[in-house]
């Protein structure tokens, strides 16, 4: 390749490549939609869009402490599905709420302590959630407003392996 050759070439690529940067700059057609649009001012001052609210939504009276529906936990004796009398009161409140809010639905989910097989507390959960499932009803609850689940040891309240721990880990919580 001579000299005088290698310039031309040179110059034509010098050339290509301004003409592919004038190209870049050009200006969106009128009624091209996809340009980027100018931001909307009020007043002279530029406005951004709203933010999303990070405040929670209330679901209802059951998150607040002031009301009977914030306690929702019923706990029971070892090894044992039985209701103690001091929760009967608590789960009549739900109960009667439930009857006045029949698009209400709740899950009763059953725990246990660490103690036993995990079939075993699967199936103690169980019959936990049921025992208040089945007071539900009889204080006049329509069986489609209630599901019952069991965790079994699953989702200790305390991770703890002390009698304070497990004694807090047998329960029934009722969640909306």
């Amino acid at each position: 390749m001579t000299a005088s050759r290698t310039t031309h070439l040179a110059a034509l690529l010098l050339i290509l490549s301004g003409a592919g940067l004038a190209g870049c700059a050009s200006k969106p057609a009128p009624g091209d939609t996809s340009a980027s649009m100018p931001t909307p001012t009020v007043g002279g001052a530029a406005t951004t869009a709203p933010l999303e609210s990070t405040r929670p939504t209330y679901a209802g009276p059951w998150e607040d402490p002031s009301s009977p529906l914030y306690e929702r936990t019923i706990y029971f004796d070892y090894d044992n599905a039985e209701i103690k009398p001091q929760y009967l009161t608590l789960i009549r409140t739900h109960a009667r709420y439930l009857g006045s809010q029949p698009g209400t639905r709740v899950t009763l989910e059953g725990h246990t302590d660490e103690r036993g097989t995990r079939e075993y507390n699967l199936a103690l959960g169980d019959q936990r959630a049921e025992a208040v499932r089945r007071f539900m009803l009889a204080e006049g609850v329509p069986a489609k407003q209630l599901a019952t689940l069991s965790y079994g040891e699953e989702r200790p309240a305390d991770p703890g392996h002390s009698e304070a721990s497990w004694r807090l880990n047998r329960r029934v919580i009722i969640q909306y």
